[in-house]
């Protein structure tokens, strides 16, 4: 396990916010920055502090990409012809473990890419491990048989934490997804607020 996945809340505390809108969030104990000066109230950020803000809450609710690979996708983005962050938001949703979060298999973004990279999942029969792997439209994505029986996924189908969204069809029965479309950044289920055009002007600048 990495230290990203271990220190995921650590990211709700920092930005001052329910990242992933979970029960388990440390704010909804205490809703102070981490760290001994955490109480001292926040001078207003800059605006290059609130671009950095929403680079860092987007790469964050997505597993914590590294900044590498956040960039790559961005660059891509940037090559569309249209919203570059309509485009950004798109790119970030058919990643694997998107879909498969989004699918309810897993409970986290975190155990899904653990979850993916186990070998548990499938894409139009063929099994990927790989994270990152770049769903299309129409792709069938599967889980396998051992995965099927793990009490991670049996609790994330119950969990009455949310729903899953209109672009994925999801049969929990044959443990079956299907991405229907590209979604805009208003389709997308967020908890919080994502703001991709600070992020776009923060790779601008």
């Amino acid at each position: 396990m990495t230290k990203r996945i271990r220190a995921k809340y650590k990211i709700d505390r920092r930005l001052g916010q329910k990242l992933w809108g979970r029960a388990k969030s440390p704010l909804n104990k205490r809703e102070t920055r981490p760290g001994q000066h955490g109480e001292r109230r926040s001078s207003k950020p800059s605006d290059f502090g609130q671009q950095l803000r929403a680079k860092q809450k987007l790469k964050g609710y997505y597993g914590n990409i590294l900044e590498r690979q956040f960039r790559r996708i961005y660059e891509e983005a940037r090559r569309f012809k249209g919203s570059t962050s309509e485009h950004l938001i798109g790119l970030l949703e058919r990643r694997l473990d998107a879909v498969v979060y989004r699918a309810k298999f897993v409970p986290t973004v975190f155990s899904a890419r653990q979850f993916v990279s186990h070998g548990h999942v499938k894409v139009n029969g063929r099994r990927v491990n790989i994270a990152s792997y770049r769903c299309k439209v129409g792709d069938l994505i599967e889980v396998g048989e051992k995965g099927r029986q793990m009490a991670l996924l049996l609790e994330a189908i119950k969990s009455p934490e949310r729903d899953v969204p209109d672009y994925i069809e999801a049969d929990h029965n044959k443990m079956t997804a299907k991405l229907l479309r590209v979604p805009g950044l208003s389709e997308v289920p967020f908890p919080v607020q994502m703001e991709p055009n600070l992020v776009v002007e923060f790779y601008s600048r």
